[in-house]
């Protein structure tokens, strides 16, 4: 599997069919967090995902990768209530998911932006 395509699996996994065994296969054992909210390792994260709502969901957009790195832009619908656009990086390291950074913003919708565009996604 390339980089992106791990990615996108994990992710995806994760995210979307919220499978926790996905951390285990995907993500090494000493995973670190850049997010400053989310401590490192995979023990939090894996107890967050079965608690977001019934209608949360996730929509993968445009990748890219450069060497180990790779970076996914996203929509997170009902993300604390919110539906949010972000931009998650990812390292890897020998086929899984050593390191993560991410940024988020809350979603604008086109008629309420300054330019008309939307935010997500990327055409």
């Amino acid at each position: 599997m390339s980089n992106k395509e791990v990615v996108l699996k994990a992710i995806t996994d994760v995210f979307i069919k919220r499978d926790i065994s996905a951390f285990d296969t995907y993500f090494v054992e000493n995973y670190i967090q850049h997010n400053p909210r989310i401590p490192n390792g995979t023990e939090v994260l894996k107890q967050f995902i079965p608690s977001l709502p019934v209608d949360f969901s996730y929509e993968p957009g445009i990748m890219t990768e450069n060497d180990d790195i790779v970076m996914i832009h996203g929509c997170y619908k009902n993300w604390n209530g919110k539906n949010m656009i972000a931009v998650d990086i990812f390292r890897i390291e020998n086929g899984k998911i050593a390191e993560h950074w991410d940024v988020m913003q809350e979603e604008v919708a086109s008629d309420q932006s300054a330019n008309g565009n939307a935010m997500f996604p990327i055409k």
